[in-house]
């Protein structure tokens, strides 16, 4: 690692003349698949992953038989695919394994990197970046290795006109603000920006499935994992909850879900000080600007409940943190028309058919919503993403007539 007053790099790679002339590699070749499958082992023997279960998911993704499957649908295509180029990717702030997903994104799609890690220093990012650090003294992984640079410096640097000067491919991760404070750096005339702003998701919840589930405490499970996990700060953390079903098997499925649920979070969850009265202050601010809505009292502030009589188009405008959910029962899920615009981006179910999903979204046609998954694996990531083909876009197509 090596450091100044104004950035700390996190990788070994500090060869950057020769870092920009390295010429791009076909997506998906051998040498990147086996790479990361090596980062994969590598990660799991580290003693640290026990504490840090996101890291964990990385390592699993990162597997040869994950990746090859992954590899699998991408040469469907009858193109010459190669990487762009050098791919400038700033990572969100919020999500700490996040650097680590797009950082692989644009490996795999044959590209160097060079990766702005968040200046808040995560547990999760020490233990990745030591390990691609491990992986980077052993000459049979060198190729790879000299294809990542990771580094940390503040927001106002110039080091972000530098390399957005510089790369071919920018990848922003953030809140709106963000994404208009990096886009004042030029480009190059050729080059172009894949945005990943701050998005608002939902969860669909069939009650009338979910009172004859023999095991509720999975889907309470699978509920904070894609909540409490990382505060609900990720953009794929649902804030508003969608109950369908009969009245009384709504009523008697919130009883049982948020029972199992508050049973969880008093267990593994602290709420900070600041977090409560953020809580409050939302409750007021929602409560001042829609109609008709009421709070589920709770005897400490782990779970805030607001109940809605009906469904505000702007109700993404009152979106909290640690524990704060809006719900609504529905007549059925078509009335996420009343709502549904581009901000929206996850939508997590339990209780309907892939089937009956692909119908609603095909009547529907919504704006936005652009991942529809069951409850418990908002986190999962995928080549997919915010209707990204990220591989595809990273890449460019070779056409030979």
């Amino acid at each position: 690692m090596r450091s100044n007053s104004e950035y700390t790099y996190l990788s070994a790679n500090l060869d950057y003349n020769k870092f920009l002339k390295l010429c791009p590699m076909k997506p998906f070749s051998i040498e990147i698949v086996d790479y990361l499958n090596a980062l994969s082992k590598e990660l799991k023997k580290d003693p640290r992953l026990r504490t840090h279960p996101d890291v964990a998911a990385f390592a699993f993704f990162c597997r040869k038989s994950n990746i090859s499957k992954l590899k699998k649908k991408f040469d469907e295509s009858t193109l010459v695919k190669l990487g762009r180029g050098t791919v400038f990717h700033i990572a969100p702030s919020n999500v700490p394994v996040n650097f680590a997903f797009t950082l692989i994104m644009g490996l795999l799609a044959g590209n160097a990197n060079i990766v702005r890690v968040p200046s808040r220093k995560f547990n999760q990012i020490e233990v990745i970046s030591d390990t691609i650090n491990r992986l980077g003294e052993l000459s049979q992984y060198k190729t790879i290795s000299e294809r990542i640079i990771l580094i940390r410096y503040e927001r106002d640097s110039e080091l972000t006109k530098k390399f957005s000067e510089e790369c071919d491919v920018r990848v922003i991760w953030g809140g709106d603000d963000t994404i208009n404070q990096v886009r004042k750096n030029p480009l190059q005339p050729q080059a172009f920006d894949i945005t990943f702003s701050d998005r608002y998701s939902l969860c669909a919840l069939n009650a009338d499935q979910f009172i004859n589930d023999s095991n509720p405490d999975k889907v309470a499970n699978d509920f904070y994992n894609d909540t409490y996990l990382f505060d609900q700060n990720a953009c794929t953390s649902p804030h508003l909850l969608i109950w369908t079903g009969t009245k009384t098997n709504v009523k008697k499925a919130k009883n049982i879900f948020w029972d199992k649920l508050y049973t969880l979070v008093k267990k593994k969850y602290k709420v900070e000080p600041v977090a409560a009265i953020n809580k409050l202050t939302n409750f007021y601010s929602q409560a001042i600007n829609l109609k008709d809505i009421s709070y589920n009292q709770n005897e400490d502030n782990m779970i805030w409940r607001i109940t809605l009589n009906d469904l505000d188009e702007n109700i993404e405008q009152f979106r909290c943190d640690s524990g704060y959910f809006s719900e609504y029962h529905a007549s059925s899920l078509m009335e996420l028309s009343k709502i549904v615009k581009r901000k929206y981006q996850t939508l997590s179910y339990y209780g309907y058919k892939r089937k009956e999903l692909v119908e609603i979204m095909k009547q529907l046609r919504p704006s936005g919503i652009d991942r529809i998954v069951p409850i418990g694996r908002t986190m999962d990531f995928s080549l997919i993403w915010d209707g990204y083909s990220i591989i595809n876009s990273l890449s460019r197509s070779i056409e030979i007539l």
